[in-house]
């Protein structure tokens, strides 16, 4: 790999880990489009972001540890060890460039989504989802998502918007989550084969940037307004989306 192409990468990752440090999520959303527009294998990124993921969670879990929703978080992670497979077979059985045009096509309703659910929250003063057994399907695509494109923050926040979380229990419950899948979800990524060399090469450039993020983001999180940064960061996931939908040489 040229040095170019090692900071390029290095940039994905260092841009995903300050949007997770600042929004408690967002991460893979980002980082996973960016590098899949640079010449590196789809494999070497999903286990590059795994592990990149999981170091960002080991440092961030703690702040919210008081208000996880314990007994949700315990039915997420068995429900997302049933999916992890899924999303290996996924992964390893479908072209890239199908993969990315889903992934495409899954960022662009996501962030449509995540632009209109503050007006579906205020026309909706009562939880949708009041069935404890709601969490396990939820729990399931988190599984596939996050084994597949390493997005497996996003069903759980769709889970918790519907369930009228507020934001504390939704960032605590996610930052928990995210720890507990993100072990799970690279566990899988080594049995399931998807673990490189360059992909560990990256990840050891990456570990100065993700820590330099991690503290940026926390600052910024308690200086610059989050809502606005918010409906930046959801016009920006639809950017690419769309973006990941052109062909490429």
């Amino acid at each position: 790999m040229s040095i170019t192409l090692i900071l390029l990468a290095v940039a994905a990752v260092f841009i995903g880990a300050l949007m997770r440090s600042m929004f408690g999520f967002g991460e893979a959303i980002v980082s996973m489009p960016l590098l899949t527009l640079l010449p590196i294998p789809l494999h070497t990124s999903v286990s590059l972001i795994g592990l990149a993921g999981l170091t960002v969670a080991l440092l961030t879990v703690f702040s919210g540890w008081r208000h996880i929703e314990r007994p949700v978080l315990i039915r997420l992670a068995v429900s997302t060890v049933i999916g992890i497979p899924v999303g290996l077979i996924v992964l390893n059985t479908i072209p890239s460039y199908i993969i990315t045009s889903i992934l495409g096509i899954f960022l662009i309703g996501y962030g449509a989504y995540c632009l209109i659910k503050k007006s579906l929250s205020e026309a909706i003063d009562h939880p949708l989802l009041n069935s404890r057994g709601w969490v396990w399907p939820f729990g399931f695509a988190s599984g596939v998502l996050g084994s597949a494109y390493n997005i497996n923050g996003v069903p759980v926040m769709i889970y918790g918007t519907l369930r009228r979380w507020n934001p504390e229990r939704l960032r605590g419950t996610l930052q928990a989550h995210f720890l507990v899948s993100g072990v799970l979800v690279v566990a899988g990524h080594a049995l399931g084969g998807l673990w490189t060399a360059d992909a560990f090469v990256l990840y050891a450039y990456s570990i100065p940037a993700i820590l330099l993020a991690t503290g940026l983001g926390v600052l910024l999180n308690k200086r610059i307004p989050a809502r606005k940064f918010e409906r930046i960061l959801f016009v920006i996931i639809i950017a690419l989306g769309i973006l990941l939908l052109f062909p490429r040489g």
